[in-house]
């Protein structure tokens, strides 16, 4: 419980400041030059948290130390972010942005890897399950923090700071927990077999699970990015008095249904031994919710299709991150693969943007969102024809 917690500060470390509070500070201090501003922010955010990722779980890994890196990359990314109300240039701006992200991610790949040395293989689902609530937490501190009257812009820094602390550092000085012998062997790869119908010769063909797994996460955080950032759009261009207020409200309550259901699922799992069959069936349903809002005609349709897409990938991304802890290979260097899992999350921002760019203006949002369907039925097919030797 208190992992989750800490997990739920992690997503409250970066979330909250990205979708609220830079925004807002863009948009204040250059105006109509903030979208370029934050798109600059994003993609060099971006390429600092894929790097930085990588590079604090391989050093959590050589060093043999998870606890001290986690409270010195909480402690800096705090820091940091209570500097950046005295940022006034985009070149400062974008400066403190790559440090911000490098000490997040200082926090966040060893805290990740952590759960792998102490969570055992038959609790995955339930971590699955419980690291659901920390979407749903960060946008509730970054609900918090922005009530009216309660704190200016640079209050705001300080406030999301004392709460990220607040959240992260319980498990460290309270949780103690202890590497499982079990999970720390090195374990033979797993491999899988693809199913081609054929019981001759040749009719198997062996690959990895960790790139099966790579594949289908990153084929569905695809459709995900895309969906969060061209909602608002999407949904206007069916009922023009779509307001920025109800798609909020939309986001809140999928991710908050997602919680109970991840759980649920993730303890079946647990309790049947089928970690693999959850996640096949999610990202299937998910590419249905996504051929689902390519049909709609209507804003009950459209919301509709948007909540199974986004109900079904949450559970999805959630037990994937837990279960992927179960497949990779060498304890030695799970932070670094981690930190290279973490690229499913990033590199979706690079590529997202063009598929947008190169089909909406010309067949429509309609045409988007059944290639994003096309995606997450290829991830589930991937899951679904893969099996443990």
């Amino acid at each position: 419980m208190l992992y989750a917690l800490a997990a739920a500060g992690g997503s409250a470390s970066y979330a909250p400041f990205l979708t609220l509070l830079l925004p807002v500070r863009a948009e204040m201090i250059w105006q109509d030059d903030a979208l370029q501003v934050l798109a600059y922010a994003a993609f060099v955010g971006a390429c600092a948290a894929s790097a930085a990722n990588i590079l604090f779980g391989w050093v959590s890994d050589r060093s043999g130390r998870r606890r001290e890196w986690i409270i010195a990359g909480a402690l800096l990314s705090s820091v940091l972010l209570v500097g950046m109300q005295y940022v006034a240039s985009i070149a400062g701006l974008l400066v403190m942005i790559v440090l911000w992200q490098t000490a997040v991610n200082m926090m966040l790949s060893p805290l990740g890897a952590w759960a792998g040395d102490c969570v055992p293989d038959s609790q995955k689902g339930t971590l699955g399950g419980l690291l659901s609530a920390a979407p749903a937490i960060g946008a509730m501190v970054g609900a918090i923090v922005t009530i009216p009257g309660l704190a200016d812009a640079d209050m705001r820094l300080f406030l999301v700071a004392a709460l990220v602390l607040g959240l992260v550092l319980p498990v460290v000085f309270f949780g103690r927990p202890r590497p499982m012998p079990e999970l720390m062997t090195p374990k033979r790869e797993l491999r899988i077999a693809v199913v081609t119908g054929s019981e001759t010769g040749g009719g198997k063909a062996r690959g990895s699970a960790v790139g099966r797994m790579w594949f289908a996460r990153l084929l569905t955080q695809i459709a995900e990015a895309a969906l969060f950032a061209f909602l608002l759009l999407w949904l206007r261009s069916i009922d023009d008095g779509f307001t920025d207020s109800d798609a909020a409200r939309l986001f809140t309550t999928v991710l908050i249904v997602s919680v109970p259901i991840a759980i649920y699922v993730g303890r079946w799992s647990d309790r049947t031994g089928r970690p693999i069959l959850p996640l096949t069936i999610l990202s299937g349903g998910g590419a249905a919710g996504l051929v689902w809002m390519a049909l709609a005609e209507d804003a009950a349709m459209a919301v509709s299709g948007f909540a199974i897409f986004g109900v079904l990938t949450g559970v999805f991304l959630s037990l994937h991150s837990s279960q992927t802890l179960r497949v990779l290979p060498r304890p030695q260097t799970r932070g670094r693969d981690l930190g290279l899992f973490n690229l499913t999350n990033t590199v979706p921002s690079l590529i997202m943007p063009w598929l947008a760019l190169a089909l909406v203006p010309v067949f429509g949002f309609q045409a988007l969102f059944l290639l994003l369907a096309g995606l997450a039925a290829i991830s589930s097919l991937l899951l679904a024809t893969m099996r443990e030797n």
